[in-house]
């Protein structure tokens, strides 16, 4: 892996790389409460043939963090990636790969910039509509995302950076298996996590997020996500979705309408992991990546 820095004009981005930079280049985004090692080891099974970029999103790790949770709104986040992958690719088109939260600016940027891609890559992530329709509708994704309100709450920083980030790591594990979590990755989270601003920065991407997500029975709020207009949101490029599916957080309901937003949709539902198969199931994920910029 080589690291860098890269100066937005707002921010700094702390990145890592690997595979040449003749090679295509892919970006990969890390979700919470994750970093750019999210990926890590699927890039480096995807480094003979790409160049993989990894960055801290802001309020992560070793990028900037803003205090101010309207610096988490998802156009600062778009700006944010727009401006390196600009700066890593002015000329060439790339393909972008986002996990969890990754996949949502992913799928943020795809909308603002569809000509800047050639290809969409979603590993348990989700577009805006599908994920509102099934919180809205579906009990059971309902009551999976209660999370959500849980890390919007005030003390959230405070209860969950308490004896080591205990209760961080339970919510990890709730997610899904955390076998792959040896000592060596626990150490490197929580000191990401440590870094001074890093835990509230990452709750404000919660904060600033307009998804409503209402208490199992309450009536349904006003959801703003559904008020934009359908064809703002489409993916036009070649776009796969893996899917682990003992995944706990991001329920199957979750995928359902995605073939409306989306001309050129690959879903490929991986059985024995979860929500972290990044870490799960490495090489099976580079396989399938490899497969889909090949052939898809």
């Amino acid at each position: 892996m080589r690291f860098a820095t890269f100066e937005t004009g707002e921010i700094e981005i702390n990145y890592a790389s690997c595979g040449s930079p003749e090679h295509p280049l892919v970006i990969c985004l890390h979700g919470f409460p994750e970093y750019w090692a999210a990926w890590s080891a699927v890039m480096l099974a995807l480094a003979s043939s790409y160049h993989l970029v990894a960055p801290d999103q802001r309020g992560y790790n070793l990028s900037s963090k803003p205090e101010d949770v309207d610096a988490y709104r998802v156009g600062k986040l778009v700006g944010d990636l727009a401006a390196l992958a600009d700066h890593l690719s002015p000329d060439r088109p790339f393909v972008l790969a986002g996990h969890d939260w990754g996949a949502s600016v992913a799928y943020a940027y795809c909308f603002e910039h569809p000509e800047r891609l050639t290809h969409l890559v979603v590993a348990n992530g989700v577009h805006p509509v599908p994920f509102q329709q099934a919180i809205l509708h579906n009990a059971e994704q309902r009551l999976a995302s209660q999370y959500i309100n849980r890390l919007r709450t005030l003390d959230a920083g405070s209860r969950l950076s308490s004896d080591g980030f205990r209760l961080l790591f339970e919510l990890v594990s709730e997610f899904s298996d955390t076998g792959w979590m040896r000592n060596a990755q626990r150490s490197a989270y929580r000191e990401a996590w440590e870094r001074p601003g890093a835990i509230e920065a990452m709750l404000n991407w919660y904060r600033a997020s307009p998804l409503a997500v209402p208490r199992p029975g309450e009536a349904i709020a006003n959801a703003p996500i559904l008020d934009l207009p359908a064809e703002a949101l489409k993916v036009p490029c070649p776009h796969l979705v893996l899917w682990g599916e003992e995944d706990k957080a991001l329920l199957p309901a979750c995928l359902a309408g995605l073939e409306g937003f989306s001309s050129d949709l690959t879903i490929r539902r991986l059985a024995g992991c979860g929500h972290w198969l990044l870490h799960e199931k490495p090489a099976e994920m580079a396989a399938e990546i490899t497969e889909f910029l090949t052939h898809g």
